[in-house]
C-alpha cells in the first residue's frame, strides 16, 4: 500500500494545531511566525487579574564612595565679642590728631569728628561715641566741654554698656547715668539714671540771675571742666568748675556687666569735648 496517505493526514493533522507563542513580558500586540497579526484580545487578562499599576519610587541617592569622608554640616555661630579692657591706671585723651581711632566706638558714624583738637558732635540724636575701656566701679571722669550755640544742651554717659544707643525720639532706655547741662534749650541741668525723663531724676532749673554756674544757663563758646565721681559703688557726684552740680544716690546702683562705660552724647547742637582724663578710684 502507498505511504502518501498516510503522510497527508499526519500533516494536515499537525497544521491544526496551534503553535504557542512566547511574547516578550509586557507585549500586548506581537506577530505570529507565519506572519499573521494576532489579535490584542487575547493578551489582555480578565478584569480581576488586570496586572497592578507600578508605583513609582523616589530616586535613591547617590552611594558615597568608601573612601570618602562625609563633609562635615557647619553651623554659623554667633561671633562673641571680647570685653573691652578695664582701666586699672589713669586714662587720658587730649585728642590732638585727625582720626577718632581705636580707643572710641561710635554708635552713627558721621556727627562725631575731630575738629581743631576737639571732639565735636552734632545732630548726634542721642547716639553716643563711647570710650572702648572699661570703667571700675568707682571712678572719677573728667573733661572740658563747650557749647557752640545758646542752647547749651552738653551730655555724657556715664557707667553705660559701651554700645546702645536711642531707638526712638525720647532717650528713656538709656545704660548709663547721664549728665546734661542745659538742656531742653538751656532750661535745665539734669542728672538721671537709664531715662533722661523719669520722673526720679534730679534736676534744676535754670535762672539767668542764679549766682553759682549750677544756677545758670550754658554760656555759648565758654569752656566748662566736667567732674563726674563715684567712690561708694553707690552715690554719683556731678561738678562743674568745681561747683557741685547735682547728686544722685542709686538705691539699685549700676554696677558690673553691662554698666562699665564711659561715652560723649549729644542730641541736636554741636558741642565739643577735650583734655578727657579718668582715674580709677579703690
Amino acid at each position: 500500500m502507498s505511504r502518501l496517505p498516510i503522510l497527508f493526514v499526519i500533516l494536515t493533522v499537525g497544521a491544526c494545531v496551534p503553535r504557542e507563542r512566547q511574547d516578550a513580558p509586557g507585549d500586548s500586540v506581537g506577530a505570529a511566525p507565519s506572519g499573521r497579526q494576532i489579535s490584542a484580545k487575547k493578551h489582555q487578562l480578565p478584569a480581576q487579574q488586570k496586572r497592578p499599576k507600578k508605583t513609582q519610587l523616589p530616586a535613591k541617592p547617590s552611594a558615597q564612595p568608601a573612601n570618602q569622608v562625609p563633609t562635615p554640616v557647619t553651623r554659623r555661630q554667633p561671633k562673641e565679642t571680647a570685653p573691652d579692657p578695664l582701666l586699672s591706671a589713669p586714662f587720658h585723651d587730649d585728642f590732638e590728631r585727625r582720626a577718632l581711632g581705636s580707643n572710641w566706638r561710635t554708635t552713627s558714624g558721621g556727627p562725631w569728628r575731630i575738629k581743631n583738637g576737639r571732639l565735636c558732635g552734632r545732630g548726634a540724636k542721642n547716639h553716643p561715641v563711647w570710650l572702648t575701656r572699661r570703667l571700675p566701679a568707682n571712678a572719677r571722669v573728667e573733661f572740658d566741654a563747650v557749647a557752640l550755640t545758646d542752647q547749651g544742651d552738653i551730655k555724657a554717659e556715664l557707667w553705660g554698656d559701651g554700645r546702645s544707643a536711642a531707638t526712638g525720639v525720647s532717650y528713656t532706655d538709656a545704660t548709663s547715668y547721664l549728665t546734661i547741662f542745659g538742656g531742653w534749650k538751656n532750661s535745665y541741668h539734669v542728672l538721671a539714671r537709664i531715662d533722661e525723663h523719669a520722673k526720679t531724676r534730679k534736676e534744676i532749673r535754670l535762672d539767668q540771675a542764679g549766682e553759682l554756674v549750677s544756677q545758670r544757663p550754658v554760656e555759648k563758646d565758654y569752656t566748662y571742666r566736667f567732674k563726674v565721681e563715684r567712690a561708694d559703688r553707690k552715690t554719683v557726684a556731678w561738678l562743674v568748675d568745681d561747683i557741685e552740680v547735682l547728686r544722685y544716690e542709686d538705691s539699685a546702683p549700676l554696677l558690673g556687666a553691662g554698666h562699665e562705660h564711659f561715652g560723649f552724647n549729644n542730641w541736636q547742637v554741636e558741642v565739643c569735648f577735650d583734655n578727657l582724663v579718668i582715674t580709677p578710684l579703690l
